[in-house]
């Protein structure tokens, strides 16, 4: 996924979520950070908090449940036009009906 990613020739970031997660298992298992802080990064904003309470909120009325991070995440890229790319589709394609575009 990397090699189609880097094919892309488009912008590379993350979201202020993920970077926590990201670092969380860098810092637990005593791994080095290295280049991952020079990752431009997606603030969560106020816009994002409306729209992820939103989305969960919608997905629990389906008889769902969707993380409230994975909600947060997506928010956050449908606010900034950003694609998605994850290796955990399956808890984020629902949400493409509100908006979510995923990198496939």
């Amino acid at each position: 996924m990397l090699q189609r990613i880097q094919d892309q020739k488009e912008a590379v970031g993350t979201t202020v979520i993920n970077l926590h997660e990201i670092l969380y298992g860098l810092y637990k298992y005593a791994k080095p950070i290295g280049d991952v802080l020079l990752l431009p990064v997606l603030k969560y904003a106020k816009q994002d908090a409306v729209l992820s309470s939103k989305l969960e909120s919608d997905v629990e009325k389906q008889g769902s449940a969707i993380r409230r991070t994975d909600a947060m995440i997506a928010a956050i890229c449908i606010n900034n036009d950003a694609l998605l790319c994850t290796f955990d589709s399956k808890h984020f394609r629902p949400l493409s009906r509100q908006g979510l575009k995923l990198f496939t």
